[in-house]
């Protein structure tokens, strides 16, 4: 498979080389978290003359040996060199039974650099602090922007590259099939075999298939205002007999396991948090149509899904905005960076555009305002407001 330099990852964990912390590579299955892995070992052995690396793939079956917590620990210290830097490299470390007794065993004797790379439903960034008794360093790891689209398939023409990506996503693994029915197909498998299997394995889920039906609910609404309520209400409806409080939990598995990820709505007049409907949005939006079909593609609905991945790719807190009923798509949050963000397809007709703009034009505040849409033309201003199109913003022109 032919593979390309994510800088962005690679920089962060080379940034915390030599750092006492537990490094964790978190995010959705097959987004390219073994191959970081193999990348910065690369990096290592390039860089690092001293280095001593100790790499175990759960997935190969010369290490079926060590997975067992005892036996994993037996052999690290095994291959430790006095004098030497020891880095320790561990792929689907969920593998090996009780793993943390292991890697809280080696962090404490302060003799090994630790990354570990696991199962998204079995090293959830909520559970970090109670597995891992040392300190833990989370390097969340995304399916491939557009921009590492457009570098993977060397593209130069900008907007045909982004009409492809809105139909084959991230999940770079798809890109070795031909056809797009077999890319959809890896897709689908991916999330039927790999996230939801982990879901029912780690929580012991009794009724998979209403696992499966709230998870395709989630995917044709995505950008819509949603609640456990109003998902068990519309479920209800169909003759599943279920709970709200059932629901709130499937919903918390599935963003547990990074398969979703949820956004709060933030007033932004009265500056507080709202505890009722939130947002989900897919980790890659061609799961929707790996699962839910390509018949309703809705261009609006995924672009605004792709730039939520994007703001998160980029580090921002991002929240869904309110003001005086009116909505706006993305307050995105970082340190004191604060942008007011609404998304569309397309703002040609004026309707459309004053719909989108006005919102922005409300807000008092002095914080950028942008508008990102397929514009197809140059950054331009209207009374404040940015207007962007949306491959030059992904693209970070």
């Amino acid at each position: 498979m032919k593979l390309i330099d994510r800088s962005n990852y690679l920089n962060k964990m080379i940034n915390v080389i030599g750092t006492p912390d537990i490094k964790v590579l978190t995010g959705v299955r097959r987004s390219g978290k073994s191959k970081l892995l193999e990348a910065f070992k690369t990096h290592l052995q390039k860089n690092i003359q001293n280095a001593n690396i100790i790499h175990i793939n759960f997935n190969l079956s010369k290490y079926e040996k060590l997975k067992e917590y005892k036996a994993l620990n037996e052999y690290i210290e095994g291959k430790y060199i006095e004098g030497k830097d020891n880095f320790i490299l561990i792929d689907e470390i969920q593998m090996c039974t009780d793993f943390e007794l292991c890697i809280n065993n080696l962090h404490a004797t302060e003799m090994y650099d630790i990354y570990i790379t696991g199962s998204n439903a079995f090293l959830l960034s909520s559970d970090l602090a109670t597995l891992f008794t040392g300190r833990t360093f989370e390097i969340k790891v995304y399916p491939f922007s557009f921009a590492e689209y457009v570098r993977y398939f060397e593209l130069t023409d900008k907007y045909t590259a982004f009409d492809s990506y809105m139909l084959e996503g991230g999940m770079s693994g798809s890109y070795l099939y031909k056809e797009q029915e077999d890319k959809f197909d890896y897709i689908e498998n991916i999330f039927d075999t790999l996230i939801l299997r982990d879901i029912r394995q780690k929580y012991n889920i009794k009724n998979p298939a209403l696992m499966d039906r709230i998870s395709q609910f989630l995917m044709d609404n995505v950008s819509n205002l949603t609640s456990a309520r109003s998902i068990t209400d519309t479920l209800t409806s169909n003759k599943d007999k279920i709970n709200h409080k059932t629901v709130g939990n499937y919903l918390n598995y599935l963003c547990n396991a990074f398969a979703f990820y949820k956004f709060r709505r933030y007033d932004i007049n009265g500056k507080k948090y709202l505890t009722t409907n939130d947002k989900y949005y897919l980790s890659d939006h061609t799961f929707r149509y790996a699962k839910l079909g390509t018949k309703n593609l809705d261009s609006g609905r995924v672009i605004e899904n792709i730039v939520a991945m994007e703001l998160l790719r980029r580090g921002y807190e991002v929240y869904v905005g309110v003001l005086y009923k009116k909505e706006i798509d993305f307050v995105a949050l970082k340190r004191s960076e604060k942008i007011y963000i609404q998304v569309s397809d397309n703002i040609t007709l004026p309707e459309t555009f004053k719909r989108e703009v006005e919102p922005l034009l409300r807000i008092k505040d002095a914080y950028p305002k942008m508008v990102i849409a397929r514009t197809r033309n140059p950054e331009y201003q209207y009374e404040g407001v940015k207007i962007v199109d949306v491959t030059d913003w992904l693209l970070g022109k």
